[in-house]
């Protein structure tokens, strides 16, 4: 039988997926799109929206309770969880209608089903139905995992905080990272007592250490119980249904309802054929491709946590429309650029980084680093008289002092850092900031004060 002839054939409806499928179809292709499961992968559906969600809740949850000492007749803030979770399921059925509807008035054919390869251009579906096309594109994201350990069943993944339906009274989260710190943040406002378990001596490896060490006091502050060093061998179940953490020293901890496991995520390439094709894979799964997001097989190509390379959002939508600009837009040299991307944590404070953090400038240029820190507390806390405090941080290289790295942790990092990351791509100097007149009382504005 003839395979159904495309022009781009896409394995995976997530935020790569759906970037790739939808630009290439505005260049006029013949796209084909596979998706089993809900469209928005991850990002939607167990990721970034639904944990932005829980993170506005929980975070009105911390301004309830400081209305209070503000002079505000508040009750102690209590969250009707189910409730909430209604209005979150929502907010993501409406971006499952835009997506359908883009779809639609795009022309993009959608296949609710998994795809396997067959060989470089062609594809089959879970129906087997073959469809053919010069390019393919592997879109199909990650997963979590539980460590290989005694008990690790005893365990949820991050993907099972988003069926909770109330806050459990004491929760145990494994993993030092972005899921580990923002789950912890996101539970302990809302009502639960959260531990920390994180393997090695300090929370977000590749953050700035000076900023990930005022997180962990900030975190402190808020309840959160934080052990470093502390490496889990197994969990067993308690005598009354609970669940303990047992340590490769050999120490156990009290009872918890809950434990987490935020400790890694793999690429999702089960079944997907790419062995008998010859798409190679590193020594952790992902597949491989070059600074074009190509794989070593002509005409295959993938974007994405599938491919291990920052795992955000934004980078899988980017490198997907670069791809297509590429392939069907004319434009042969567009490419992803994978330097100077920001990122926020939706940590309790947001955690915002965007360039080199201090140590990488000092391995790069040594005594031509200049740093500039301010540590204050936010008008908001500072009325209510809450410790807590914010901290920015400028790193900048040479004689004209160009900004190589910029940190934020404190209220309103999520949203101020978009801003300042345009112009440290455009390569500003300390001298720029110095020249631009500062916006008062913010907080933003301690980032144009540095000296």
């Amino acid at each position: 039988m003839k395979p159904q002839a495309f022009d781009l054939i896409v394995i995976g409806g997530g935020s790569g997926g759906l970037a790739g499928a939808f630009r290439a179809a505005s260049y006029g292709a013949r796209v084909a799109l596979l998706e089993p499961k809900e469209l928005g992968g991850t990002c939607v559906n167990v990721g970034c929206v639904p944990k932005k969600a829980m993170w506005l809740a929980a975070d009105l949850s911390q301004r309830i309770a400081m209305a209070s000492t503000l002079g505000f007749d508040t009750s102690p803030p209590t969250l009707d969880w189910k409730e909430f979770i209604v209005h979150r399921q929502r907010y993501i059925a409406g971006i499952h209608a835009s997506y359908m509807r883009r779809l639609d008035e795009s022309g993009v054919v959608l296949m609710p089903c998994h795809g396997r390869l067959l060989d470089a251009n062609t594809v089959v579906n879970a129906d087997g139905v073959q469809l053919g096309a010069k390019h393919v594109l592997i879109a199909t994201g990650g997963h979590p995992v539980r460590p290989d350990i005694p008990g690790a069943d005893l365990g949820k993944v991050s993907d099972d905080f988003f069926s909770l339906c109330a806050a459990p009274a004491r929760v145990a989260i494994v993993g030092g990272g972005y899921v580990a710190v923002e789950l912890a943040g996101v539970l302990q406002a809302l009502g639960s007592q959260v531990d920390v378990f994180v393997r090695g001596q300090r929370l977000l490896d590749g953050f700035d250490t000076q900023i990930t060490d005022e997180l962990a006091a900030d975190m402190r502050q808020h309840g959160v119980r934080l052990h470093f060093g502390h490496a889990v061998a197994a969990l067993e179940r308690a005598s009354d249904e609970g669940v303990v953490v047992l340590a490769e020293d050999g120490t156990h901890t009290a009872r918890f309802d809950t434990v987490i496991f935020a400790t890694g995520r793999r690429a999702s390439t089960r079944d997907m054929g790419l062995e008998a094709t010859g798409v190679a894979l590193d020594a952790r799964g992902f597949v491989q491709v070059d600074g074009r997001q190509d794989t070593n097989i002509a005409g295959i190509h993938a974007v994405g946590d599938v491919t291990g390379q920052a795992a955000l959002t934004p980078v899988a939508i980017a490198a997907a429309r670069r791809l297509m600009d590429r392939l069907f837009g004319g434009q042969p040299d567009a490419r992803m650029d994978y330097a100077q991307i920001p990122t926020v944590v939706f940590s309790h404070p947001p955690v915002g980084q965007v360039g080199l953090t201090e140590a990488e400038a000092r391995a790069l240029h040594g005594d031509a680093v200049t740093v500039l820190t301010t540590r204050f507390r936010p008008m908001l806390h500072a009325l209510a008289d809450s410790p807590q405090r914010s901290l920015f941080k400028l790193v900048c290289v040479g004689e004209d002092k160009r900004v190589v790295g910029l940190h934020l942790l404190g209220e309103g990092a999520d949203e101020m850092l978009q801003g300042f990351a345009v112009a440290l791509k455009k390569g500003i100097t300390l001298a720029d900031l110095h020249d631009t007149v500062a916006l008062h009382p913010t907080s933003a504005e301690e980032v144009v004060l540095m000296r």
